[in-house]
């Protein structure tokens, strides 16, 4: 642009402006600055991860999840790389809730860290005393409860399979903080249906949900033809199961849409975050990324914060289950315009003649502004004949898939019941 002076023109660069864009986030009553979290079990209590950034960049600090006792955990080895992923077997090694409390709470609040704290537990009792001893601490911003645990009680069968179990334990943490930090129940994708645990744990006083835990997973060594890992399974983390995470979080945000979802699985990358996001996360946990990048929380928040500009959001809390928002119908159309649009060709030397025929192909377009056009009685009586035939041929298929269905529940009646089982994990 060019202005006038007193000594004459000068040209002034056009100056950029910059976009504000909020990105802070409502869990329940915790207000978090941004989005990003870290996830249980990647980086202890956040000591690891401070040597690369500050950790109260991120909107909260997970913790590795606690329980009552010093645990030792499982036998090693006790991690296995697989196809775009990992197994872990660590069994919640930990030094108990005292140790946790004297130590790793104090640090984090030095460094105004958000504690997001996970406990976990082989019975009920374990949690509510876990939460009895962490409601007052200072410092913690909310409680995560970790219900992907084996039940001691019931033959070992996961808390978070069976929606009485993981409601009794959520009850009881529940009646101790007494709604003085907000309560996240983290489920489990091993499960038939995990709208229904969700429901469950709201029902039974969830302020929200973290999902997804790891799934159940095995690998073999082939030279040696035993299981890689020293506790034979364990929990499969990484890009591998971002679809299914992205999954869940969108049948449960469908279900429960007033629900905040603390989402995880896989996420690598700003767009991986982004992809939760539109499902229905109000914030996502990075972990198994940071084993090979252990700045990738901070990473993925600054590329977070990009694609929400790039996609013209101003508040990060507009983007939240955007995805489920029914298309426009104006926009869609817009879209095919100029896709058709882009495959014209440029310049008129290069465009067709225009013909007689080109102009009765555009009719259809032009009966949307006017009146319709005349149809020719030859075409119409076509169109009939094929009508007719397609509702012959659609009459047959069903008949056809109704002889499958009669065939396939015969022979399901035939065949014994099988008891259910729930998969184990530690």
């Amino acid at each position: 642009m060019t202005v006038g002076t007193d000594k004459g023109s000068a040209v002034v660069e056009p100056q950029e402006v910059a976009v504000e864009l909020d990105m802070t986030t409502d869990l329940d009553s915790f207000r978090a600055a941004n989005p990003v979290f870290t996830a249980s079990g990647c980086a202890a209590a956040g000591r690891e991860l401070h040597q690369f950034f500050d950790v109260a960049e991120l909107g909260g600090v997970v913790t590795k999840s606690v329980m009552m006792r010093p645990r030792a955990g499982r036998p090693t080895p006790r991690m296995a790389e697989t196809p775009s992923g990992m197994l872990n077997s660590i069994g919640l090694q930990g030094p108990g809730i005292e140790a946790f409390c004297d130590h790793d709470l104090p640090w984090l609040a030095e460094r105004g860290a958000k504690a997001v704290v996970s406990i976990a537990g082989g019975h009920v009792e374990d949690y509510r005393m876990l939460a009895h001893r962490l409601r007052d601490q200072p410092g913690v911003a909310m409680i995560e409860v970790n219900i992907s645990c084996p039940n001691v009680e019931d033959r070992g069968q996961v808390f978070a399979c069976d929606p009485w179990e993981a409601s009794r334990v959520i009850r009881a943490v529940r009646g101790e903080l007494a709604g003085r930090v907000p309560l996240f129940a983290k489920l489990s994708p091993d499960v038939t249906d995990i709208v229904e645990i969700a429901k469950a744990c709201v029902d039974a006083g969830a302020d929200g949900l973290s999902m997804i835990n790891t799934l159940l997973g095995m690998a073999i060594d082939t030279d040696t033809m035993r299981p890689q890992l020293g506790g034979v399974t364990g929990g499969l983390s990484g890009p591998a199961i971002r679809p299914v995470a992205v999954r869940c979080v969108w049948q449960v945000h469908q279900a429960l849409p007033y629900i905040p979802i603390l989402g995880m699985g896989g996420i690598m990358t700003g767009r991986d975050a982004l992809e939760f996001i539109l499902a229905g996360a109000s914030a996502v946990s990075v972990g198994t990324a940071v084993f090979h990048d252990p700045s990738a929380p901070v990473r993925v928040l600054a590329e977070l914060r990009q694609a929400l500009l790039e996609r013209g959001f101003t508040r990060l809390q507009d983007a939240i289950g955007y995805a489920h928002r029914p298309a426009d119908p104006v926009r869609s159309r817009e879209s095919v315009t100029v896709a058709e649009s882009a495959a014209e060709p440029d310049t008129a030397s290069d465009a067709e003649p225009k013909t007689a025929a080109d102009d009765q192909r555009t009719e259809p377009v032009q009966a949307d502004r006017g009146e319709a056009p005349e149809l020719d009685a030859a075409a119409v009586a076509a169109a009939g004949e094929l009508a007719d035939d397609m509702s012959d041929g659609e009459a047959m298929a069903d008949a056809g898939l109704a002889d499958v269905t009669t065939d396939v529940d015969a022979d399901a009646a035939e065949r014994p019941a099988v008891e259910k089982t729930s998969p184990r994990r530690i």
